[in-house]
């Protein structure tokens, strides 16, 4: 509830997880050592990335059933309801009647900064932001909008460079952040309520990697390696073309930035300089180039010893176009366009 501009619950019970993490289970194990109930509503696609041993509720719409649901299962005042990536949009009476204002967010930037439905990590490693931020608000109308009410930054380790890499991390420092939120809750901490600044924050669109990862060659080596990393695993890796007919569409993995070769042309950017068995060297549009130790085909095998000297990466620009001008949409049911 809310209470003199601070956020507080007298009798925390239960606990009800919206949305999908791969660590339930501990969330889970948190709130048993806490004597707090637990429980999961999720959507039908979100379902699908669930651990199955763990009983869940699954809605696709925010309906009488849903609020049905809620009120014939939970004392709301009770009751904190925790999102973690929920497909949906709450209004503001499913937010007061229904959650009774108990319903919080759990989220991985500096908001405002990278509010957003999703894509944050891929965002983040284009733009070189190496804070990370564990961070829990109340939800309002809007998109992560809601008064912040805790916060935790940390520098991400140097060695992590890629989304798994880096949500590896975050999701180690986040299970220790959630216990202690909870924690400190069930003993009755009262958060004072810290409203986002109106004339700061940036918002993300959805990434889809098979739509807006296409390389753009002309880029400089910095921001070659930044967007081929910003879609390496778990996603299935930047695309590109190679001039070597025998292959379609090629997923470029495990880059780095090289700069102790001859000097490169902007005509020489994309072209294979040098194989050097286990990985190629790639030349840019600037004085450096780039090592590339993966390049999967579609059939998901790397085939970076079949590629030749003198081949050469190119994206049309019309794939480029298309992905910049596509806006993706990820709802309970999936992705949509």
């Amino acid at each position: 509830m809310i209470k003199d501009s601070y956020f507080l619950l007298e009798n925390l019970k239960n606990i009800v997880f919206i949305g999908e993490s791969i660590k339930f289970k501990e969330l889970i194990e948190i709130n048993n050592n806490l004597k707090i109930s637990s429980n999961i509503i999720t959507c039908s696609d979100q379902a699908e990335s669930i651990e199955k041993s763990l009983n869940i509720n699954i809605f696709d719409e925010l309906d009488h059933k849903f609020k049905n649901f809620i009120q014939k299962n939970f004392d709301a005042s009770e009751t904190l309801f925790v999102g973690l990536g929920p497909r949906w949009i709450f209004n503001k009476e499913i937010i007061e009647k229904t959650f009774h204002s108990n319903l919080i967010n759990f989220h991985g930037t500096r908001l405002p900064y990278d509010a957003g439905p999703g894509g944050g990590m891929s965002w983040r490693i284009l733009r070189g932001d190496r804070i990370d931020n564990q961070l829990v608000h109340l939800v309002d109308e809007g998109i992560d909008t809601g008064p912040v009410l805790n916060y935790e930054r940390s520098l991400i380790p140097a060695s992590c460079n890629i989304p798994i890499e880096i949500e590896e991390y975050r999701l180690e420092r986040f299970v220790t952040f959630y216990e202690k939120f909870i924690t400190d809750l069930k003993k009755g901490k009262k958060y004072k309520l810290l409203y986002q600044p109106k004339y700061l924050g940036r918002h993300n669109t959805r990434l889809h990697t098979l739509t807006h990862g296409w390389i753009d060659w002309n880029m400089s080596s910095h921001n070659l390696v930044k967007f081929i990393n910003a879609f390496d695993d778990p996603y299935p890796g930047a695309s590109s073309f190679i001039t070597n007919n025998k292959f379609g569409r090629l997923f470029i993995k495990k880059v780095q930035l090289h700069g102790g070769e001859s000097p490169n042309h902007p005509f020489m950017n994309g072209l294979i300089s040098r194989h050097d068995d286990d990985w190629i060297v790639v030349s840019t549009i600037d004085e450096n180039m780039i090592l590339i130790e993966e390049i999967i085909d579609e059939d998901g095998k790397n085939i970076i010893k079949s590629l030749k000297t003198g081949d050469r990466f190119y994206s049309p620009n019309e794939k480029i176009e298309y992905g910049k001008n596509k806006k993706i949409f990820y709802g309970p049911k999936g992705i949509s366009v």
